[in-house]
C-alpha cells in the first residue's frame, strides 16, 4: 500500500485546518452493527515511550513505517477501528484511512515508561469536549493502582471526572484497569485472576455514572471468573507476547466466547509479529472476533 507522506507533511506544515476537514469529512459508523463485536486495532504507545516491542527497543519509533503498518491492518476484513492519540489519529486521517472505521481516543498518556511519576498518570491527550468536537467514536484510559504509590490516588480521580465527562456526553469510555507493583524500579502488572478482578471492581465504581463504561481487560488464567466480576461490555487487549502466537490465538478464542466480551483491542502483538505477516496476524485475529469472516 503505497501512502502519500509528501501530503502529509506538506497538509501539517501548510494547511494544518486540512486534518480538521479530515475528521469532519470522514464517514463514520455506529459503533455497535453488524453481529455486535469489535476489533480495534491499537496503536498508542509511543505517546507514553514505549515504544518497544519484544526484544526490539525501538520496533515502534519509525513513524512510517507505524503509519504503513497501520494502514494495513485497516484494510483488512473485520477490523473495526483504531485506539490512538491524537497524533496517530491525525496522522491517519490526513491520509484517508479512517472511513467507516471506530476511533477510540486515547486519554491519559502523562505516565511515562519508566518515570517516577508513571502511576501519576496524567491526563494529557484526548479530553472528552475535544473527542466530541473533533467526532472520535469512543475514549480510553488506562487506570493502574498501585496501593504503595501516592500517585495512583491522582489518577483514580482524574479518571473519575474523565467519566463524569463522557457519560455527560453519552461517549462510550473504556477503562483499562491493572492492579500495578514497582519491581527493581520497573512497574509491573499483575496479570492473577483476582488482581484483575479486584482492578475492575475498582474501576467499575469510578464517576458518577457507569451507563456509558465498557471494560478492556487482559487474556488471563481462569478468565471465566474475572467475567463474572462486571457486567460492562469488554473488550479483550492483547499485550506484547507474540512469540508463542498459537497459544495466544487459542487464548483469545476461549475469552472471547465468554459472556460479555465483545471483542479485541490489540496493538503491538499484530501490527509486529514475530514473522513478520501483520495481514496475516489481523485476518486471523478478525476471524476470531467476527466468526462469520470466511
Amino acid at each position: 500500500m503505497t501512502l502519500d507522506f509528501d501530503r502529509l507533511r506538506e497538509l501539517r506544515a501548510a494547511d494544518p485546518t486540512g486534518i480538521s476537514r479530515a475528521l469532519a469529512g470522514r464517514r463514520r459508523r455506529d459503533v455497535i452493527q453488524g453481529d455486535g463485536r469489535l476489533f480495534i486495532v491499537a496503536a498508542d504507545h509511543p505517546a507514553r515511550g514505549a515504544i518497544a516491542v519484544g526484544q526490539n527497543p525501538t520496533a515502534m519509533a519509525n513513524r512510517y513505517d507505524l503509519l504503513e503498518r497501520m494502514a494495513l491492518a485497516l484494510s483488512r476484513p473485520g477490523v473495526d477501528g483504531v485506539l490512538g492519540t491524537p497524533d496517530i489519529i491525525d496522522d491517519l486521517a490526513a491520509l484517508g484511512l479512517l472511513d467507516d472505521k471506530i476511533i477510540v481516543g486515547s486519554m491519559n498518556r502523562g505516565g511515562l515508561r519508566g518515570a517516577s511519576f508513571e502511576l501519576d498518570d496524567r491526563y494529557t491527550a484526548y479530553d472528552v469536549p475535544a473527542m466530541v468536537r473533533q467526532g472520535i467514536d469512543f475514549a480510553k484510559t488506562l487506570i493502574r493502582v498501585d496501593l504503595q504509590d501516592e500517585g495512583t490516588a491522582a489518577t483514580l480521580a482524574a479518571t473519575a471526572r474523565a467519566v463524569d465527562a463522557a457519560a455527560a456526553a453519552g461517549l462510550p469510555i473504556m477503562l483499562e484497569p491493572f492492579m500495578s507493583s514497582r519491581v527493581d524500579g520497573k512497574v509491573i502488572n499483575d496479570l492473577t485472576a483476582n488482581a484483575v478482578i479486584l482492578s475492575t471492581a475498582i474501576a467499575s465504581g469510578l464517576g458518577n455514572s457507569s451507563a456509558h463504561t465498557w471494560m478492556k481487560l487482559p487474556v488471563v488464567p481462569e478468565m471465566e471468573r474475572v467475567m463474572e466480576a462486571t457486567t460492562m461490555p469488554t473488550l479483550l487487549l492483547g499485550g506484547d507476547n507474540g512469540d508463542a502466537p498459537d497459544i495466544m490465538y487459542s487464548a483469545w478464542e476461549r475469552a472471547l466466547a465468554l459472556p460479555g466480551v465483545r471483542g479485541l483491542t490489540v496493538g503491538r502483538t499484530l501490527l509486529y509479529p514475530s514473522d513478520g505477516d501483520v495481514a496475516g496476524a489481523v485476518d486471523t485475529a478478525a476471524r476470531l472476533v467476527h466468526r462469520n469472516l470466511p
